[in-house]
């Protein structure tokens, strides 16, 4: 799928004299893609690339451990590396293809690196050098995001491990090599009743299935149902019971990629929107120099610029400490800002947005980013749960000491 070209931001692209765009110009939505830059020896891979080939890319390039503290997986996330790799992705490749690097760069592989054994790290092995990919199963066929009502079983007996039941809008399901699924191993919803399999695609019992969406094809999404597949119990990830407290910790994580992705693409289009305006007529001037479309522009700046600043200051807690309550201010700002500045800047571009690869797709697809990793509302509510303990951090504790005890005597 073509993307919106790179804008040109040099002080002579925005100085010549404007002219109207034709039809076909580069300045139109679509109209070119964005090669990689030769230094990433990334320079083959297409902007309408799948998840599962811009994968093989950066894995091949050695880049995907980058995501990771000294490139070691179990080491945790190193929050500028995943945000250099996130960021490099969306400028090379679609927000399909985006999506499938980010869940398994923050949440599956991580969550798989709980586990050990020769068939863990077999696929850690190949899923860190981009020769596979990994699909994270966790939201069920019936349950939806509710996972303590999950269906999916995994029955424990002598050895070994049986799954059954089926996953639903998976990223990566048609390419990936295993999926690590989140099964039921004891009835009700306590959340010691879960723990993670590790299923290979080509298990007797797997089937697969490509979801309708046109939208998001390339990110291998689909449908996963497991017939009674049959494993020894070295597939089993991370010790049994474990399964949602791992969930709710590494969540947190694709929370915070979320934040840093949604900086990097508002980044992209702001100055793919940025150049348009500078180059569109409007009279004897551009479409950039009327007010209340630069107005418009310099609200999207300010939003971008808080969720920079709330990644930047809840980065560390997130990847260190997995700190939930971060991470759902993170999954709310990024659930509003994306939105809101594709929102804006699709309305800029006017009826060249609604070409093929244009603005007004990539606005449907971004529109992700309130609804995974939990919808805005869900993680809105969480942050009303803890209403008091955030505005207790707002607090200026010595000012408050001083205007407790009365002002100080001047000396």
């Amino acid at each position: 799928m073509p993307e919106l070209p790179p804008p040109d931001t040099s002080d002579a692209a925005t100085a010549h004299t404007p002219t109207q765009a034709s039809p076909h110009s580069d300045t139109q939505a679509g109209a070119t893609k964005r090669p990689a830059p030769a230094s990433t020896g990334l320079d083959a891979l297409s902007a309408d690339a799948t998840g599962a080939e811009a994968w093989a890319a950066f894995g091949a390039a050695g880049l995907l451990t980058r995501a990771y503290r000294g490139g070691e997986i179990r080491d945790g996330i190193d929050p500028d590396g995943l945000a250099d790799l996130l960021a490099a992705t969306d400028a090379h490749c679609s927000i399909p293809a985006t999506l499938s690097a980010s869940v398994q760069l923050a949440t599956a592989l991580p969550l798989l690196a709980t586990g050990t054994g020769p068939a863990v790290e077999r696929t850690l092995r190949r899923t860190l050098t981009g020769r596979a990919t990994l699909a994270l199963a966790a939201t069920d066929t019936s349950a939806g995001t509710d996972l303590t009502a999950l269906r999916t079983e995994a029955v424990l007996d002598d050895g070994w491990v049986t799954v059954t039941g089926g996953k639903e809008w998976i990223a990566n399901t048609t390419t990936a090599e295993a999926f690590l699924v989140l099964a039921r191993h004891h009835p009700g919803r306590h959340f010691t009743s879960f723990s993670w399999v590790l299923v290979p695609a080509d298990a007797p019992g797997v089937s697969t299935r490509p979801a309708p969406s046109t939208l998001y094809a390339s990110s291998g999404v689909g449908h996963v149902t497991f017939d009674a597949v049959r494993l020894d119990r070295a597939h089993l990830v991370g010790r049994v019971g474990l399964g949602l407290p791992l969930f709710a910790r590494h969540i947190a994580v694709e929370r915070l990629a979320g934040a840093l992705w949604g900086v990097a693409l508002c980044r992209r289009i702001l100055q793919a929107t940025r150049h348009r305006l500078a180059d569109r007529a409007h009279s004897d001037v551009t479409l950039w120099h009327l007010p209340h479309i630069r107005q418009r522009f310099a609200s999207c700046l300010l939003r971008v610029q808080e969720l920079q600043a709330l990644a930047d200051r809840f980065a560390p807690d997130v990847a260190r400490r997995h700190d939930t309550r971060a991470a759902a201010m993170l999954k709310a700002a990024a659930g509003t800002t994306v939105p809101y500045v594709l929102g804006e800047c699709a309305h800029l571009w006017g009826a060249a947005g609604f070409a093929d690869g244009g603005i007004q797709e990539v606005r449907a697809q971004a529109a992700l980013f309130g609804i995974g990793g939990g919808a805005t509302e869900i993680v809105l509510e969480a942050l009303a749960d803890s209403a008091d303990q955030i505005l207790g951090k707002l607090a200026r504790p010595a000012l408050q000491s001083e205007l407790a005890t009365g002002p100080r005597t001047p000396a």
